[in-house]
């Protein structure tokens, strides 16, 4: 059953502090309080701060009866466009992180705004209907503002291995199955072997 995310004012605005740890999936910042927090990212907030020491990250907070969950964003444009996908009818937190893990956030603006349902279809567990409901939904709600988490310049990661291994990770915490992820992921290096574990997750997502 689909479970409400309220928000109904902002508690945490961001988080700032060391990365302790990150993967694609998931952050945890080190505050100077000495506080750790774990946050639930996207592949484009994990794009823009692998490369970085400390990050500041946007927070969304879901508290539910069973649940606190904090996700994080490297802007203000990706984390509105997260609670605009959360306001449609069957779409939770997992859906909308796998909606901003498969497109960057102007490739979804674009994607809603010409109502390209179709795309939003590929994304695992985005049937016609609810795609047909994003696009009618927030087709006059997208936050029509350019995204500043793509970093340009970001060396890719040449290590075959380590990407196969950090991409498959990610499949798997997104909730793929481990033997479908390593496969597509394999497809995918074998095909482009230079390439980033960002973009293999991003092409791994049309895929499986």
């Amino acid at each position: 059953m689909y479970q409400q995310y309220t928000r109904a004012h902002i508690m945490i605005e961001f988080i700032q502090g060391k990365i302790e740890d990150l993967t694609p999936t998931q952050a945890v910042l080190l505050t100077a309080g000495g506080v750790g927090y774990g946050l639930n990212i996207s592949v484009n907030t994990f794009t823009a701060i692998q490369s970085r020491q400390e990050a500041r990250l946007y927070v969304y907070e879901a508290i539910r009866e069973d649940a606190h969950i904090l996700y994080g964003f490297a802007d203000k444009v990706e984390r509105e466009l997260f609670t605009l996908l959360i306001s449609v009818p069957g779409i939770g937190g997992a859906s909308a992180r796998m909606i901003l893990s498969s497109f960057t956030p102007d490739e979804l603006q674009a994607i809603i705004s010409s109502g390209n349902d179709a795309l939003l279809k590929k994304v695992k567990g985005i049937g016609a209907k609810t795609a047909q409901r994003i696009i009618v939904d927030l087709k006059d709600k997208a936050v029509l503002a350019k995204s500043d988490a793509s970093v340009p310049g970001l060396m890719p990661d040449i290590m075959t291995g380590q990407v196969a291994d950090e991409a498959t990770s990610a499949m798997t915490a997104l909730g793929f199955p481990a033997a479908a992820s390593q496969k597509v992921v394999a497809a995918i290096l074998g095909e482009q072997p230079g390439i980033s574990v960002q973009e293999v997750i991003r092409l791994a997502l049309k895929r499986i």
